[in-house]
């Protein structure tokens, strides 16, 4: 969860947001409402996101029975963020999806009633259960999540469901881990866990007050009587102040820990980064050694969670969130979608590298392919005039070397979305996309791999299939968008493919 986005819809009606759209901003009727949103070209076509309002982290993937199903963070009354709920989606190959109703509630007088925060779903011997924080508005002195606006007290709580297609879902009444009694603490929530021998082990995101973040570690044999252990691993905070523990590395949000190759991964969100570790893990001792470390996502990406596909892969999930302000949200009727599914390996030398599931190409419509031998510009010019993209809604993949070129998708008014690549430094090249640089490392064989998925307000762009921006881009496009090359360094253009994508729903609803 993002506590920069934890306000109620009270909250923003009392201080005057909802009193200050304009009268066309209101709230509107079911069915005027599904119209407008099934016209939004800022609306994506193959992204997963709710038929309406608010939605944020990815909750629980699992595969169940032949099915994959994904619940995430959602607000049944508003496009902003408030009255966390988990809703629920099914799919056959983690691409189309189809929703079903909504997991977990809250439930009024519970630890729960303020919302049903983040967590993880495991198979507990056929039984599907849940793992979640639940939040209750308490006094300053109990809460262990404090941000101006809220004095929540997080638990963990769980639910089962017995159910196939897991509709159902029967809560806990009572949390099964409540908070350490430490002053210091500086937040308390989003569970994960993995069976290990005859033990569940649980991890907690947490961290110390004017310290660092830090995971928490319980271990139980029923998933109902847990044992506290010790700190997996932790950080450094900045040595900045903040109301938000998390901007200022005193807290870790959304961690997930798995085996992945040889070694183990870490990955958790603090200071304004996604972050990945990789290195070794004393099972015995139950302690992670970092060893390398990164960046998961550069661009609008958060709240990464995982888990096994059908054949076993890592599968990376994470929430694309907003970049525009609540009254634009309220006003759209709906706020932000899921990253497509990318699968994660580790390099020998323990680099995390990802990919877009291989699902995603049965969405792959007609394409076009350019190979430059020798290149020539009439012959580019021409073949970038046929690559109109009508939506946006595509695929592309491109190589070009790692001296500078460049890369644009542009419409009648000029460049909607941009790359480009020049040297900088003996190993090391500058990606700079839509205004934002990395730096990113130069490859064996001397070119750069481009990768990005293209739809209506989002875009995912994976290079070298370990350096992931994605990007929102709220402009309309002005007719079909064109590919133009940098006609000075075209000639480190070595290849490029496009293929038009087939929208997973006919209306944008996602249903």
């Amino acid at each position: 969860m993002r506590i920069s986005r934890r306000r109620f819809l009270r909250v923003a009606a009392s201080s005057g947001v909802l009193a200050s759209l304009p009268h066309r901003s209101w709230p509107l009727s079911p069915d005027d409402l599904q119209k407008k949103l099934a016209a939004d070209p800022l609306r994506p076509q193959f992204h997963l996101l709710p038929a309406k309002n608010w939605m944020n982290d990815p909750n629980g993937p699992i595969y169940w029975k032949g099915a994959y199903h994904m619940f995430y963070q959602y607000n049944p009354n508003a496009a902003i963020w408030g009255d966390m709920h988990w809703a629920h989606a099914v799919s056959g190959d983690m691409i189309r999806w189809r929703h079903l109703p909504v997991a977990l509630a809250p439930t009024p007088g519970w630890d729960d009633a303020d919302g049903c925060f983040t967590g993880s779903a495991v198979d507990d011997h056929g039984i599907a259960t849940i793992l979640y924080t639940g939040v209750k508005s308490v006094t300053a002195e109990r809460a262990t999540l404090r941000d101006g606006h809220n004095n929540f007290r997080e638990v963990q709580c769980l639910a089962t469901s017995a159910d196939p297609q897991l509709r159902g879902w029967t809560k806990w009444k009572q949390p099964v881990i409540q908070p350490p009694n430490d002053p210091t603490l500086a937040g308390f929530r989003d569970p994960f866990l993995w069976r290990q021998e005859d033990y569940w082990i649980l991890g907690v995101a947490s961290g110390h007050f004017k310290k660092g973040g830090c995971i928490l570690l319980y271990r139980s044999r029923d998933l109902r009587g847990w044992e506290p252990l010790h700190e997996l691993t932790s950080g450094h905070w900045s040595e900045k102040e903040s109301i938000n523990p998390v901007d200022s590395g005193e807290m870790w949000e959304c961690p997930d820990f798995f085996p992945l190759g040889k070694k183990h991964v870490l990955l958790y969100s603090t200071a304004g980064s996604v972050l990945w570790e990789s290195g070794e893990f004393d099972p015995k001792e139950l302690k992670f050694h970092s060893e390398r470390r990164g960046i998961l996502d550069h661009g609008a990406y958060y709240a990464q969670k995982t888990q096994l596909d059908a054949h076993g892969n890592r599968i990376l999930w994470g929430w694309i969130p907003e970049k525009r302000p609540d009254p634009d949200l309220i006003a759209a009727g709906w706020a932000g979608c899921m990253a497509l599914p990318r699968v994660l390996t580790l390099s020998p030398a323990g680099e995390l590298d990802m990919s877009v599931a291989a699902e995603g190409q049965s969405l792959r419509g007609e394409s076009i392919t350019w190979l430059p031998r020798p290149p020539d510009l009439d012959e580019r010019t021409k073949f970038a005039m046929t690559m109109g993209i009508p939506n946006p809604c595509a695929e592309l993949n491109w190589k070009g070397s790692a001296s500078a070129h460049s890369f644009a998708l542009e419409d009648k008014i000029g460049s909607w979305w941009s790359a480009s690549v020049k040297p900088f430094g003996p190993n090391t090249s500058l990606l700079k996309v839509n205004g934002s640089e990395i730096e990113i490392p130069a490859t064996a064989h001397q070119l750069h791999d481009f990768h990005i998925f293209v739809d209506a307000s989002v875009v995912e762009l994976i290079v070298d299939r370990r350096h992931a921006i994605t990007t929102r881009i709220y402009r309309k496009a002005d007719g079909p968008l064109y590919v133009r090359f940098d006609d000075k360094h075209a000639g480190n253009m070595t290849s490029l493919k496009v293929w038009s994508m087939q929208p997973i729903s006919s209306d944008r609803l996602t249903t």
